[in-house]
């Protein structure tokens, strides 16, 4: 296309799935719910420490559940599935979440996966006569659209003083934006790994997002959403879940030099995010894995309304409705924010490393 345009199917597709949820509410019956200790968790190809306990098993045997999961190309898919009744739980990004929830897709936040920091990056392919951003006027941009690097995308070229419009900015998923590095039809791309660690091979880092929050205060993560219904219903699960996910992170936390590209835990992670798994040690360690007690405190989820997470999605659906992504703003995104899972979680390791003294 010859400039930016961002897709108006976006809120068409998300008040479709909505009206979808609230009809299949209307006609579901016991039996159709039969599911009570099983659900679906819907993933995507990032880079995360809890693979390895995703790939063992161990959300199975921690909360008794049949846990079907299932691989979405975009946090804009997963929070889609959400509000279709296809999935309960799903990994995305904060723009996704922000834009979802403004649609008025009744999701709960409850687990911060990562702060992305230099996670995703703007990468100029060599060759292209792209050095700096500005650069990018006239140029191809891939990225997948209503994701945090869609997001940091629009406020990098605000940055760099130029329009959306001065830009031919594409949405490609990942393996999309894959294949068309390949092809050449792109210049540049904003993207996460293992496909970052891909262009990265032939391109050159204009910007991270760690940089583009750093000037800017818009961070961006990604978190664990539920369908609040499913959270409420399901309180259970839930806290045992996230004490797997906090055990996961600590575990790569706590002992870095054993994730090596020969160690199992590596190689789960490789499996299931579809990395290399030579690549995944770097690419683990462009993000950080905020422990449960950070995570409750306000700098996350502590505090509702005020909370570090709250803040950023407000933040982050006031830019999205400025470029038209979205077409209203909610009040504040406190409702959004369930901090109960990782408070119960905190409690847990301190107690845990209390009695260990």
């Amino acid at each position: 296309m010859a400039g930016f345009s961002l897709p108006r199917s976006l809120a068409a597709a998300l008040s479709a799935a909505i009206s979808l949820t609230l009809l299949g509410a209307a006609l579901a019956t016991p039996a159709a719910r039969a599911a009570d200790r099983e659900v679906v968790i819907a993933y995507q190809d990032m880079v995360l420490p809890w693979r390895y306990a995703q790939a063992t098993g161990e959300v199975e045997r921690a909360t008794g559940y049949k846990v079907t999961y299932r691989q979405l190309a975009s946090g804009a898919d997963v929070v889609r599935a959400i509000a279709s009744g296809s999935v309960q739980i799903g990994e995305a990004g904060s723009s996704p979440i922000a834009a979802g929830v403004s649609q008025g897709v009744d999701l709960s936040l409850f687990w911060i996966l990562d702060n992305i920091n230099d996670a995703e990056a703007l990468v100029a392919r060599n060759g292209s006569g792209v050095t700096r951003v500005a650069d990018l006027k006239g140029k191809t941009l891939g990225v997948p659209y209503v994701s945090t690097s869609h997001f940091h995308a629009l406020v990098a070229l605000q940055q760099a003083g130029l329009e959306p419009r001065d830009v031919k900015v594409v949405n490609l998923r990942p393996q999309e934006l894959s294949a068309a590095w390949d092809r050449g039809d792109v210049d540049a791309a904003f993207i996460w790994d293992p496909v970052l660690a891909k262009v990265k091979k032939n391109g050159t880092v204009l910007t991270t997002s760690g940089k583009i929050a750093a000037a800017t205060g818009k961070s961006t993560f990604d978190g664990f959403v539920a369908d609040r219904k499913f959270a409420r219903d399901h309180a259970d699960f839930l806290a045992k879940f996230t004490e797997v996910l906090a055990k996961a992170d600590a575990a790569y936390r706590d002992n870095r030099a054993a994730w090596t590209v020969t160690s199992p835990q590596v190689a789960a992670v490789a499996k299931t995010s579809g990395a290399t798994a030579a690549d995944v040690p770097a690419s683990l360690a462009l993000y950080a894995f905020p422990d449960a007690a950070e995570q409750a405190s306000k700098r996350w989820l502590g505090g509702g309304a005020q909370s570090g997470a709250a803040q950023s999605l407000l933040a982050t659906a006031q830019f999205l409705k400025t470029q038209g992504t979205i077409q209203a703003v909610l009040p504040d995104y406190g409702a959004t924010i369930d901090a109960r899972f990782v408070q119960r979680a905190a409690g847990g390791a301190k107690a845990v490393a209390t009695a260990s003294r």
